[in-house]
């Protein structure tokens, strides 16, 4: 017998919002040391993921998004691109879901840190989305060509590498508009200073997309004072959480985001005085259903 890799099937999983389709597709993952989580130890930490019958070190879960409303296409962050042999598989299940890069018309970046504009160029630094217009939070492409951003290392590089290859077809947005029809940009700053989500309505239904706002959900939804090592500003990306944590429990508001379990569509419940994650169940029907 051969030692080939078993694969699953293609990280593809669709959701009717209305008369837009949001299609999760998965880039991969990546495992990270309990060291890069702040305001817990990492034998709590390790003590929640163990809990919920996770990995130790934390592993990662990376997702990209496409949206497809009103003829259009757009591409909600790239991934990390192959920067391990478990990431930089946007591409494969891009193809998986029937679109070709040049037939995505828009990016909409939620920031720009390395798990999420990696597979927006080359290794010679061309684009690999040919014909599509970038847009992104103003206040993101400022911090990452300001000095301060320097300070994070080759982080820095790879996203004035990204911003630069798509400079004469990038248009930013503000808070509140609409980028694409239905779907309006909405500002999460504290994780990077321009850091956004996007919010989708059609027809009754809502759902956001909210990038960022958790990266280990085992531990940062009982605990959402924990933050990342990597948050600019730690405080405010901890408030920010909060509140968007207040947010979709009290509207009962279907989200989903990067670093969730993919197919990673999911509500959440007050439990306490704090939170419960609920994954939505699996659904063969893209209208799922959600209330």
């Amino acid at each position: 017998m051969g030692s080939a890799v078993e694969r699953q099937v293609a990280g593809v999983f669709h959701r009717r919002v209305g008369d837009i389709t949001v299609t999760a597709l998965n880039d991969g993952h990546q495992d990270a040391s309990l060291s890069t989580l702040s305001n817990i130890t990492e034998e709590e930490a390790a003590a929640l993921l163990r809990g919920a019958f996770r990995p130790v070190p934390r592993r990662t879960q990376v997702q990209c998004f496409l949206i497809r409303s009103a003829g259009r296409v757009a591409l909600v962050d790239t991934g990390c691109g192959p920067i391990k042999p478990t990431t930089g598989m946007l591409a494969a299940n891009l193809a998986a879901a029937g679109v070709k890069p040049e037939q995505v018309d828009t990016l909409l970046m939620t920031h720009f840190h390395p798990d999420h504009c990696g597979g927006l160029v080359g290794a010679d630094g061309e684009r690999l989305f040919p014909k599509a217009e970038m847009r992104l939070h103003p206040a993101e492409r400022d911090y990452w060509q300001s000095d301060a951003a320097l300070a994070r290392g080759p982080m820095a590089q790879t996203a004035r590498k990204a911003i630069a290859a798509y400079a004469d077809r990038t248009t930013p947005y503000a808070d509140g508009q609409e980028v694409l029809p239905g779907v309006t940009g909405m500002h999460l700053p504290g994780h990077t200073p321009g850091h956004s989500g996007f919010m989708i309505a059609s027809g009754g239904k809502a759902l956001l997309i909210w990038a960022d706002i958790v990266h280990a959900p085992e531990i940062q939804v009982p605990r959402p004072e924990v933050g990342m090592a990597v948050d600019v500003d730690p405080v405010q990306a901890i408030a920010t959480r909060r509140r968007i944590f207040d947010m979709v429990a009290a509207d009962r508001l279907g989200f989903t985001g990067m670093h969730l379990h993919f197919p990673a569509f999911c509500h959440m419940a007050r439990e306490g005085d704090g939170y419960r994650l609920v994954p939505d169940a699996w659904t063969i029907d893209l209208n799922g259903d959600t209330p």
